[in-house]
């Protein structure tokens, strides 16, 4: 798979790295936090980069998942995200910190803080690993407290690796790299 990649953009040392800082971020930012916060990560994007994060935040959690369908397997967004998988967890009167794997139109994620917001979250921050605000036609809100932490920001190229894919392959790839356009077009 690694020939199928025209360049990396950050390798996994620079991801790890990163992941820390951001791990440090929120652990300080929640730290007065009375009950302990919710991660909902946005599977299946998200689920290294959770596993990551929350192994490296120092105080008590609850992880959890959704599921929002708005790419299929093609390259652009469908911009009408649906949510398919629902949480387990009451997030009612809890901090939720959402949990991305990018942030493109900004349309997924305005669909998933209104989701959590309806179900009662105090309050919502987004975490996204990458942020691509070439993308943005949706300006999201967070809510209460809520923060926004980013991992990078991601230039405008399709991407693949640490969790994100192109119908489903290249999520096992420990580096972020952008796929060759010969792999999807």
């Amino acid at each position: 798979m690694d020939s199928h990649i025209e360049k990396v953009l950050w390798t996994q040392d620079q991801i790890s790295l990163r992941v820390s800082e951001l791990a440090s971020k929120i652990t300080s930012d929640l730290s007065a936090v009375a009950q302990p916060p919710v991660f909902v990560a946005v599977a299946t994007g998200a689920f290294l980069f959770v596993a990551d994060l929350v192994r490296k935040v120092g105080l008590p959690l609850v992880v959890d998942f959704v599921r929002s369908d708005s790419y299929g397997s093609g390259t652009v967004s469908s911009g009408a995200p649906a949510v398919s998988l629902d949480l387990k967890v009451d997030v009612r009167g809890r901090h939720v910190i959402l949990v991305e794997d990018i942030v493109d139109t900004g349309n997924t994620l305005s669909c998933l803080i209104g989701h959590l917001k309806s179900k009662g979250a105090s309050s919502i921050s987004v975490c996204a690993f990458l942020d691509k605000p070439a993308g943005r036609k949706v300006q999201f809100q967070l809510v209460g407290d809520g923060k926004f932490y980013r991992g990078f920001e991601c230039p405008d190229y399709f991407v693949v690796g640490y969790g994100m894919d192109y119908a489903e392959l290249y999520r096992s790839l420990p580096y972020i790299g952008v796929l060759k356009p010969e792999h999807y077009t």
